[in-house]
């Protein structure tokens, strides 16, 4: 049981006056944290305590930044086996899986330490007898509110990013992971002067008001309704607004590709997690002559799955975060299959405690079911059959949604085709995860604005200032 504090001014235990809210584990339903809900005005006595601090830390050289940051990177590693409990206690992870995401957030931590200190402004060639150059600046306090399905991997960027290029955070963790959020937060503020980074813990409410506060970016990985309301906040008062939320990705099974592989591509795309995962495969348009094939191997691999307690070792597939959500994706599955489509396997809701859900199967799909159009965000693959890889990428263009797409062909024609008319922000061809470290891409439409990762990143922190310098009296220096 984790009991969680704010951390407000560089202060511990500071607010929580609107009360607390408590998580319960997704496998068997028992207490597992308590959390303080931030009022509005704790909200804004957080911005008002970061706003004293942010001319020091900005003043702060670039190197003792990075080293730092280099701390804050040593410190999760120390707290790294208590980071990934805490996740899979909250949300369900498997254990291997929330070990796999604080690994990732302590390499990105230490390649934004890395890199900050290489990046700055450029010169410019006006006049001779003048200096003009352009100089990048912090851009003063960032309000990070960050998700529950991978909450160190995702808060480790955002924060890393931010503080390593001299702003002042206020973080809010998911209301579904305050105590991975908190554990979070402890390792950091042993690396970093006090004020120089804030947790807030609460729901909705809490992420509304600090959207809304006179801060100077907001940063929000999360679903894209959240986004949308959090920009319209954010707009009021002018801060720039950072988004990376929901997608609908799409996976081409192309007809001259093993039907066998790419059902295991198909299941690791739409399974791990639980789906849970911001770049999951949520809509399968399979070639009509592998189709019948790539289908039974799909359901033979997901029927394979050992469902269990994200704790156990032998656990591929954990549960959904609450049943609040598994309500939301079986009822995609049930509208589906009473509008004509067939679950081949899952699909059902397993008695006992917890919020599982099997994975799930479902075939003879149209493109217009709302199963394929919007995001379930749950283990569930819904296969669409096309009668040809233009039909395909016709489909997975057809979207509100612009994360990432995988297309799984043998043709580089095709593959050249798919990069450069799907309109998203990444591409994958033969592989529904991997890539080189430090990509960065836009998500587009419903997904988001602004690079979320990656050395942009850094960019998106900071506001570039043009300086013109001349001698007086138009003279020489």
């Amino acid at each position: 049981m984790y009991t969680v504090a704010q951390l407000i001014g560089g202060v511990w235990g500071a607010g929580g006056d609107d009360g607390e809210f408590v998580v319960h584990d997704p496998s068997d339903g028992s207490r597992v944290s308590t959390a303080p809900i931030a009022t509005a005005d704790e909200v804004g006595k957080a911005v008002a305590a970061a706003r004293e601090v942010t001319a020091q830390w900005a003043a702060t050289a670039p190197a003792e930044r990075a080293a730092a940051l280099h701390r804050a990177a040593d410190a999760v590693a120390e707290a790294a086996d208590e980071l990934a409990r805490a996740t899979t206690a909250e949300m369900g992870k498997p254990l291997a899986d929330a070990r796999g995401g604080v690994e990732a957030g302590i390499g990105t931590l230490r390649q934004y330490a890395e890199l900050a200190a290489a990046r700055g402004g450029r010169t410019l060639h006006g006049d001779p007898a003048a200096l003009d150059f352009m100089a990048p600046e912090p851009r003063g306090v960032v309000a990070v509110i960050t998700p529950w399905n991978d909450p160190v991997a995702v808060a480790c960027g955002l924060l890393g990013a931010a503080l390593v290029t001299g702003n002042v955070v206020l973080h809010k963790p998911s209301e579904r992971t305050p105590a991975t959020g908190w554990l979070l937060a402890r390792a950091f503020d042993t690396a970093l002067p006090a004020g120089v980074l804030s947790l807030l813990t609460g729901g909705p409410q809490t992420g509304a008001a600090l959207a809304a506060a006179e801060v100077d970016v907001v940063a929000h990985v999360g679903s894209t309704a959240t986004g949308r309301a959090i920009a319209a906040a954010a707009a009021a008062g002018g801060a720039k607004v950072l988004l990376e939320n929901g997608g609908s990705d799409p996976l081409i099974v192309d007809a001259d590709v093993d039907p066998v592989w790419a059902a295991g591509q198909a299941a690791q795309g739409a399974f791990a997690n639980a789906g849970q995962i911001c770049v999951a495969v949520e809509r399968i348009y399979a070639h009509r002559d592998v189709a019948e094939d790539f289908v039974d191997a799909l359901v033979e691999r997901a029927a394979a799955l050992r469902v269990g307690p994200g704790r156990d070792p032998d656990t591929e597939l954990g549960p959904l975060v609450d049943r609040r959500h598994r309500d939301q994706v079986h009822g995609q599955v049930t509208a589906a299959a009473a509008d004509g489509a067939r679950i081949r396997v899952g699909g059902t809701l397993p008695e006992g405690p917890g919020a599982f859900y099997p994975a799930t199967v479902v075939d003879n799909c149209r493109h217009d079911l709302t199963l394929v159009r919007e995001e379930t965000f749950g283990p569930v693959a819904p296969v669409v059959v096309v009668d040809s890889f233009s039909e395909a990428l016709r489909c997975a263009a057809d979207s509100p949604y612009g994360l990432a797409a995988t297309v799984l062909t043998g043709s580089m024609s095709h593959a050249q085709r798919a990069w450069r008319e799907l309109p998203v922000g990444t591409v994958k061809v033969n592989a529904v995860f991997g890539g080189a470290p430090a990509g960065a891409a836009h998500p587009r439409r419903g997904s988001g604005q602004g690079f979320g990762y990656g050395p942009e990143l850094l960019d998106e922190f900071t506001a570039m200032k043009v300086v013109h310098i001349e001698a007086p009296g138009g003279g020489h220096w």
